[in-house]
């Protein structure tokens, strides 16, 4: 555990509390009352000027309520949540501990983490959109808690900026060996000089590689097992760059430095290898374009990557029915 962090609470009846099991048992109590709305509104937030101090209030209702449902998760909750000052800490801690090995210490992974989210306003900005396309786009999250400590997409993308940073600044065999540890625990391998954006969502995670020279854009919405890499042949500026509110589907490959449009989504499964021009959509092995048409009730400022549309292209592409 990080020097200076607080030592994790052992929730009541817990292994230090003097519980005998031999004679009593926990009596059953009801779950807690839901959360004031006050505390734990529903998404989207209100409009405010400090997004990042609003999530984390949020983090910290969230792992209080979950914490008085079940103590069994109320060490690691106080530890990873609610022993912090900020969301910073928080997130430098849980990172830490889930990168670490025997010979790459914890310690030495939160002071970096730390280092880094402290001396980068836009880093810690990033934290904040990543946290709320999550709980936008995602109908499996439950809660800005529950991505933070547990979507390996999320944490992933978080450890790779800060791999970037280190990049930037010459430490390149830090950087790469966090690069590594990122693809050993959460199978997400994204080359430390390669540029993110913003508000990305990397939806299951599993399996996405970005290669060095890609380009993420901002509101970006990425499935597992996707990969923007090169053809194998070229060398320098090699890999795709991706325009804000894409949305790549599950098992798609994108090979060479091709640029994908503002607002183009590109079919599961599909294999990428020319331009697809924004707005566009492009489906099959080898991929093919499809022209723009707006589906019914689509506006025009919609962008795949927010709304993750995956399947209104079909009636474009193809009159199977069921």
């Amino acid at each position: 555990m990080p020097a200076g962090q607080p030592q994790p609470h052992e929730p009541d009846g817990g292994a230090g509390g003097g519980t005998s099991h031999s004679n009593n048992h926990r009596a059953y109590s009801p779950p807690p009352a839901a959360l004031p709305a006050e505390l734990v509104p529903a998404y989207p937030p209100p409009e405010s000027e400090d997004d990042e101090s609003w999530v984390w209030t949020q983090i910290k209702a969230e792992a209080r309520r979950d914490a008085d449902a079940e103590p069994a998760l109320a060490s690691f909750l106080y530890a990873t949540v609610l022993s912090h000052p900020s969301l910073p800490r928080s997130l430098s801690f849980h990172l830490a501990n889930k990168l670490c090995s025997s010979t790459l210490l914890s310690t030495l992974l939160y002071d970096l983490f730390l280092a880094s989210l402290t001396a980068h306003p836009s880093l810690r900005a990033a934290v904040v959109a990543d946290l709320l396309a999550a709980r936008a786009r995602d109908p499996a999250c439950v809660g800005f808690s529950h991505c933070l400590l547990n979507f390996k997409g999320f944490l992933a993308i978080q450890a790779h900026r800060v791999a970037h940073v280190l990049w930037a600044q010459n430490r390149r065999p830090l950087a790469l060996a966090l690069q590594s540890r990122v693809a050993d625990v959460f199978a997400v391998d994204i080359h430390p000089a390669a540029v993110v954006g913003k508000a990305i969502l990397l939806d299951h995670a599993t399996g996405v590689v970005i290669g060095e020279t890609a380009v993420v854009g901002d509101n970006v919405s990425i499935l597992h097992h996707v990969t923007l890499g090169g053809t194998g042949k070229a060398v320098g500026d090699r890999h795709p760059k991706i325009g804000d509110g894409v949305l790549i589907g599950a098992g798609a490959t994108i090979l060479g430095n091709v640029m994908i449009g503002a607002g183009a989504k590109i079919g599961a499964g599909s294999v990428v290898l020319i331009d697809v021009p924004a707005r566009s959509t492009a489906v099959g092995n080898p991929a093919r374009l499809l022209g723009r048409r707006k589906s019914d009730g689509e506006k025009e400022e919609d962008m795949p990557g927010e709304s993750m549309d995956h399947t209104s292209f079909i009636r474009q592409w193809s009159d199977y029915t069921i």
